[in-house]
């Protein structure tokens, strides 16, 4: 693409609406202001010049502040319908069923089709984290396409600029000094100096500057806003971030979800209680029982270095201890919280096989509902085999008993038994106050005797190394708050003319208030002639025009 030559002679890239080297308008637009634009100094900026290859439609369209705007409006959004229901991770519950099961009891249709339509793990989804890394990609792109303009036309400004450049900005004077028309120029720099401005000098022109960093500060920002979004992104990453929950029941020992290598045994589950005050606060409040404590007792294993993953048989012991409501057990990075339990869950339950007519007992048979047998002999011409077992049946579908879980809350079972006087076997159905004899009256029954019960643990295993990263980008940001809201961009130009006039143009990017009160303090100690601002002047025209 050709350059665009100034009449100073110097090449400008295409795009390009102010003379890099002398400020002088270069379009006709600009030309035509009364006050020209100095938001990025007229720099040719690439999105606005470059529209031909594919690469140019894509960088143009993450450039765009209103694609940036749309970006982020959608993850506020899409954010917020993540608050509606508590999201999977806030949900103690082990298995997809189980999810799928507390969102439908929990919230009705509504909690059924937010489950379905993948908003209970929202954060965590490819859709989401899609739309975070382009907001991420558009900061990047819309930093580095006017950031770097804006860069270079800061670092390479100069000293004597064009008549048009002086006379279109907002601040502008001419005229004699009053007093010391000599000194005009070094009363100037001495005083711009009181004022903590830099000062450049060439011949008969004077640049003086203040808070240049200040224009920094939204790109400053934008690093901390990727560093923040590149931590979130982080979290998908394994080994960055982990958030689970185990069910650990009594006696147990797992493998820690999360955690590889490592296995948690539960030596005890303890809940203790507040007393009830018949005349206190519980009772009007209609409470009758409030935890005071519940805790579990662990030991944290890990296996030794060249063990096969997930074998039990050669572990190391870490520690004992012991896990109350917000007292984690901490481990290489990884806290483990007590979150929830469950009291009295099913462990084992007894039958005994008994002849309905003359009620006479041929023995028992104990099953442990996590680990059924198959088969359960009694003697020589007795036994007992499980045909199916259901752990949490839930009722019949098309005459097929179901289950809702994989957990034994509440258990039944297809018996087949056999006995000498019905070697061929008997088939029963039996669960909790319900028996069942699908083909036909039986001689025999399984009656129940009595269950053996344990208590179970609801923990949460969480490490976050990107806290760090987004503590950083935080900071980053905070600076960059700082900076763009608390300084400006405060800028001077001016020249003395061989007649020994004055020409003065001052430009600031924000609060023209602080750029007038300095011009205020150059102007008397200085003998200059008194400043117009160009913008008030054509709003009190149009003023009086109304008027």
């Amino acid at each position: 693409m050709e350059k665009i030559i100034c009449t100073c002679k110097h090449e400008n890239p295409v795009g390009t609406t102010l003379c890099e080297r002398c400020g002088r308008p270069l379009t006709t637009e600009e030309q035509d202001k009364a006050v020209l634009d100095m938001r990025y100094d007229g720099v040719a900026i690439r999105s606005k010049t470059h529209n031909k290859s594919i690469i140019d439609k894509i960088w143009n369209f993450f450039s765009s502040v209103k694609v940036g705007v749309t970006l982020i409006i959608i993850t506020l959004i899409a954010a917020s319908i993540g608050t509606i229901f508590p999201q999977e991770f806030a949900v103690n519950v082990a298995t997809e069923a189980e999810r799928a099961k507390y969102y439908t009891d929990m919230y009705g249709a509504i909690g059924t089709l937010y489950y379905n339509l993948g908003l209970a793990d929202l954060y965590s989804s490819w859709w989401f984290q899609t739309i975070v890394g382009m907001l991420a990609v558009s900061i990047i792109v819309a930093s580095i396409d006017r950031g770097i303009p804006l860069h270079r036309s800061l670092t390479n400004q100069r000293v004597k600029r064009h008549i048009g450049f002086m006379k279109r900005q907002r601040i502008v004077a001419e005229g004699q000094p009053s007093e010391q028309a000599d000194k005009t120029l070094d009363l100037i720099e001495e005083e711009m100096k009181k004022l903590k401005y830099k000062v450049r000098r060439e011949n008969n022109a004077l640049f003086a500057e203040k808070g240049r960093f200040s224009r920094y500060g939204p790109y400053v920002n934008h690093v901390g806003l990727i560093v923040f979004l590149g931590a979130v992104m982080l979290r998908l990453v394994p080994g960055f971030y982990v958030d689970t929950s185990i069910w650990l029941r009594e006696g147990e020992m797992v493998a820690v979800d999360g955690m590889e290598g490592y296995f948690l045994y539960n030596d005890k589950f303890i809940l203790e209680t507040y007393d009830n005050d018949p005349r206190g606060e519980q009772l009007r409040q209609g409470v009758n029982v409030v935890a005071k404590n519940y805790q579990t007792n662990v030991k944290l294993y890990k296996q030794k270095e060249g063990a096969v993953p997930g074998q039990t048989s050669d572990l190391e012991e870490l520690q004992s201890y012991e896990i109350r409501v917000n007292h984690p057990l901490k481990q290489d990075g990884y806290s483990i919280f007590q979150m929830d339990y469950r009291l009295n869950e099913l462990k084992t339950m007894h039958f005994e096989l008994q002849n309905k007519a003359t009620e006479e007992f041929l023995g028992q048979v104990s099953i442990d509902l996590t680990a059924p047998q198959k088969e359960y002999v009694i003697d020589d011409q007795t036994k007992v085999q499980i045909v199916t077992y259901l752990p949490d049946f839930s009722g019949f579908k098309d005459g097929v008993p179901q289950t809702a879980s994989p957990y034994p809350e509440n258990p039944a079972f297809i018996f087949r038994m056999f006995t000498p006087e019905t070697p061929e076997g008997e088939t029963s159905f039996v669960a909790i106050r319900e028996t069942l004899e699908p083909l036909g009256e039986n001689q025999y029954k399984m009656k129940f005797s009595n269950v053996d019960t344990r208590n179970v643990s609801g923990l949460t295993i969480r490490k976050d190394t990107t806290i760090p990263i987004l503590f950083i980008g935080g900071i980053i940001f905070m600076i960059g708050v700082v900076m763009g809201s608390y300084w400006n961009h405060r800028r001077l130009w001016v020249e003395q003319l061989e007649d020994g006039s004055i020409r003065l143009a001052a430009h600031a990017n924000k609060n023209w208030f602080s750029m007038k009160k300095d011009l205020d303090a150059v102007t008397a100690y200085a003998h200059l002639p008194q400043y117009v601002d160009q913008v008030e002047k054509e709003q009190e025209k149009e003023g009086d025009n109304t008027l």
